[in-house]
């Protein structure tokens, strides 16, 4: 399921809170009026409630919409919760916050011009 997942070719992460008791109806609502957006083939819209330990993802696989669903039995996501905005991810940033990890790294190693070596 997670290759089936990886290979969207737009991912969404809702930052915030989402109240996990929605079904597909009410994620995508959440989806068209609070970020108005439509929800396309090959588009994977994630949510997370308060507790961090699940999340929801919504996608259309051509004839219907697609709900996946996964609690952790250990452990929290690394969710970003500082804006109430829709934040478009890399499939490295989706593996990362699958992994329990941030999807902004805090720190990268800057990229810089060559220089003499002597």
């Amino acid at each position: 399921m997670l290759k089936l997942l990886e290979s969207m070719k737009q991912l969404y992460v809702c930052c915030g809170y989402v109240d996990m008791r929605k079904g597909i109806e009410g994620l995508a609502a959440v989806v068209e009026i609070k970020y108005g957006k439509q929800i396309e083939e090959g588009s994977l819209f994630l949510f997370c409630g308060r507790k961090a330990d699940r999340f929801k993802g919504l996608f259309w696989d051509s004839n219907g919409y697609v709900m996946v669903y996964k609690r952790l039995s250990n452990g929290r996501f690394q969710w970003p919760r500082s804006k109430e905005e829709l934040a478009q991810i890399t499939p490295q940033q989706f593996r990362w916050l699958m992994e329990g990890l941030s999807i902004y790294p805090s720190k990268s190693i800057k990229n810089t011009k060559p220089g003499s070596l002597f």
